[in-house]
């Protein structure tokens, strides 16, 4: 069986129209892929700078951090060094006109403060003088910078025999 010429142009016809609508088809789905390719893009770029941004703002947090915990540190003496604290306590003793009766350091304890550990001693001071003076002794402690690290717990007076005995308690950052 032979076919026709026009049989043949009305097949090549089909055959290029079905080719020319599989290609529109294709070059179609190729656009909507580019366009939700680009705003994949978009989305990732603006993601990019919202977290390019927060990732300055935490690396900012954390230098403020680390600087508050240098300050911190450094407030507090890495060991409490017995000797140097005895002078201290008996240089302000006299300074302030007490008698400093007796001093001994117990073996340091350990307080920890959310992450940071101190070692800390506590010390009774058992001072004797006019009450003003222990008032001074008290204050001195309080306020004297080789003493930061130091809180004063308790003060039992006994107005009597103008005598007090101080508790105090020393602190030093253990280190991390």
């Amino acid at each position: 069986m032979k076919l026709s010429n026009k049989v043949w142009i009305i097949a090549g016809i089909g055959v290029i129209v079905v080719l020319l609508v599989v290609a529109f088809m294709m070059y179609s789905r190729q656009g909507a892929d580019q366009q939700d390719l680009q705003d994949r893009q978009d989305a990732a770029t603006a993601r990019s700078a919202t977290l390019t941004a927060s990732k300055q703002d935490l690396e900012n947090q954390l230098a403020q951090a680390q600087s508050l915990l240098d300050d911190s540190q450094a407030q507090y003496p890495q060991t409490i060094e017995s000797i140097e604290y005895g002078e201290y306590l008996f240089e302000i003793a006299d300074s302030c006109d007490v008698t400093l009766a007796s001093l001994s350091f117990p073996k340091p304890g350990t307080v920890t403060q959310g992450s940071v550990t101190y070692s800390v001693v506590s010390l009774s001071l058992p001072v004797s003088g006019e009450l003003d003076n222990i008032y001074m002794f008290i204050d001195t402690l309080r306020t004297d910078p080789r003493f930061a690290s130091t809180s004063v717990k308790s003060v039992n007076l006994n107005v009597g025999s103008d005598s007090a005995t101080i508790v105090v308690d020393i602190y030093a950052h253990k280190g991390k």
